[in-house]
């Protein structure tokens, strides 16, 4: 890739994490070797066979002296509070609550900036980032396939980005909360030590100082693409900026590809991601729906070197709203292991969507398409967000 403004760290490990199948075990193992301090960020923890399973092994930590630190949001770990929290609390976990006074009757932007990420680093040596929240993989045993999301597991320089970046919100929650302004105890210095040769990024949004960081590194990355662009994500409406974007690298010969959710998860989200589906298909976009399970990814590869694991959809709600936080890998063999995934998710498990039969679709769910997508735009410039977003 030419033309990245950001920097790059040197000298790390990365490892590729493909559901949870891969992941809870990664962390779970990581969590009981811990000897010093764990940081756990999640969107949701849920009451659950996993919830259950990664919480014993933060009480186990706590128990034998590590500082342990888990932070929810109020909205997606709503009854996180009244399930598991206490337990932890008494094995010794320090809990916060990112936002959890919600009112149900108000759309204004506050209520709508949530902690979406899903980070977490361990004796300041370890940290795993991504798209999978603490919850059972399998929504529906026997009946659904585990929901298809990536995570990664880093070792190395950029670890101190991401410890940096952790006791950062712990502060700020602790601060927000008039009970709880406790100093953090003596930390954990980074292991920030060479351990492989893969250059990587860490990249968040938040609201103050890295509003658009995770925008621009696909902005960026999409305008250097020269071949081939694989973008998988869950909940895929893009601002103008994007679309254009994307649109210009279709109009200069790179071959575009996404695979978007196939199944409904969320009614309203699903239909308006549709709606821009024709401008895409037929300016030569390929678009693939993925049906095996629920798509839960949010991950790009671009001309095979530049890859993208994270928290962060590509729609209005993460990237003008929430807190998200994204691994950006500049690594052949990296994002190779990337592109074979997401091309074996598409083989085995999605349809392509034609042009064709694009266009014949019936009257009727051409209209709830564009008047979902209607009633999203409205919910953002409720949101007090608008123009060319």
């Amino acid at each position: 890739m030419r033309g990245d403004h950001y920097h790059f760290t040197p000298g790390n490990r990365v490892e590729l994490l493909e559901t949870g199948s891969e992941y809870f075990p990664a962390l779970c193992r990581a969590i009981d070797a811990a000897r010093l301090e764990v940081h756990l960020e999640s969107y949701i923890f849920e009451d659950d066979e996993t919830g259950h399973r990664v919480a014993d092994a933060l009480s186990r930590a706590a128990r034998r002296g590590v500082k342990v630190h888990v932070l929810v949001d109020g909205f997606g770990a709503s009854r996180f509070p009244r399930t598991l929290a206490p337990g932890l609390i008494g094995a010794g976990v320090e809990v916060r609550v990112f936002r959890p006074h919600i009112s149900p009757f108000t759309l204004r932007r506050h209520r709508l900036r949530r902690l979406h990420r899903k980070v977490v680093i361990v004796d300041g040596a370890l940290a795993f980032v991504g798209g999978i929240n603490i919850i059972d993989d399998i929504p529906n045993p026997g009946q659904t396939p585990p929901r298809y999301d990536y995570a990664v597991a880093v070792c190395g320089p950029m670890v101190g980005d991401v410890l940096h970046s952790c006791r950062r919100l712990w502060a700020l929650v602790n601060w927000a909360s008039l009970r709880r302004r406790q100093r953090m105890p003596v930390p954990v210095l980074a292991d920030i030590r060479p351990v492989g040769d893969m250059e990587a990024r860490y990249v968040v949004r938040d609201n103050i100082r890295h509003r658009r960081d995770i925008e621009e590194a696909y902005l960026e990355a999409i305008a250097s693409a020269r071949e081939e662009i694989i973008l998988a994500n869950a909940y895929f409406l893009p601002g103008l900026r994007f679309r254009h974007a994307v649109l210009a690298a279709a109009a200069r010969g790179v071959k575009v590809t996404l695979l978007l959710q196939g199944r409904v998860e969320y009614l309203l989200l699903h239909f308006a991601t549709r709606a821009l589906y024709g401008h895409f298909l037929a300016s030569g976009v390929r678009i693939f729906e993925y049906h095996r399970s629920f798509l839960h990814a949010k991950v790009a590869v671009v001309d095979g070197r530049w890859a993208t694991v994270g928290s962060s959809n590509i729609d209005p709600f993460s990237l003008l709203l929430a807190r998200e936080a994204n691994v950006v890998v500049r690594d052949a063999a990296f994002a190779g292991r990337l592109r074979a995934s997401l091309r074996r998710a598409m083989e085995t498990g999605a349809r392509e969507l034609k042009p064709e039969d694009w266009e014949h679709r019936p009257w009727h769910r051409r209209a709830f398409t564009w008047l979902a997508y209607g009633l999203v735009r409205l919910m953002i410039g409720l949101a007090g967000q608008g123009g060319r977003n």
